[in-house]
């Protein structure tokens, strides 16, 4: 009887978690947790699982990092890839929309706020890959000559 109480009141907490959003072409929108504010909007930035465990300890500060067997993915502010160079190992996904099957959350921060600061972000994730730092402008040059 025991047994048969914990495995229903296990498969009720099961329903209550949040599902992924699925969006286009096999992307699934990673889930914020409710009780923090994104009103920065979201990215999200995908490296190789086999690096997460070395980008986490060595970053001064972590937000919301998602992780499924292949990725882990590190919530960000909307348009943090404006004028950065990703190297080619890392996805950055737009809107936090990531080609993932199941990405569950293995780490959520202290605070209000699911952002990790993503220009230690991009300088580790750098580091680690063996890609030199690169700040690619856009659109060419963007400074207004003098008169």
């Amino acid at each position: 009887m025991l047994k048969n109480a914990m495995s229903h009141l296990l498969g009720a907490r099961r329903t209550r978690e949040p599902r992924p959003a699925v969006g286009a072409a096999g992307t699934v929108r990673l889930p914020m947790p409710p009780a923090l504010s994104a009103s920065l909007g979201c990215d999200a930035v995908g490296v190789p699982a086999r690096y997460g465990f070395r980008l986490m300890s060595h970053l001064p500060r972590t937000g919301c990092v998602f992780a499924d067997a292949d990725r882990w993915w590190w919530i960000v502010p909307a348009g943090s890839d404006l004028d950065l160079d990703w190297p080619p190992q890392v996805t950055y996904a737009k809107g936090a929309f990531v080609p993932a099957v199941r990405p569950r959350l293995i780490h959520q921060p202290d605070n209000r706020t699911p952002y990790t600061p993503p220009i230690p972000l991009f300088l580790m994730v750098c580091q680690v890959t063996g890609v030199a730092p690169s700040w690619a402008p856009s659109g060419g040059e963007r400074a207004v000559s003098a008169p």
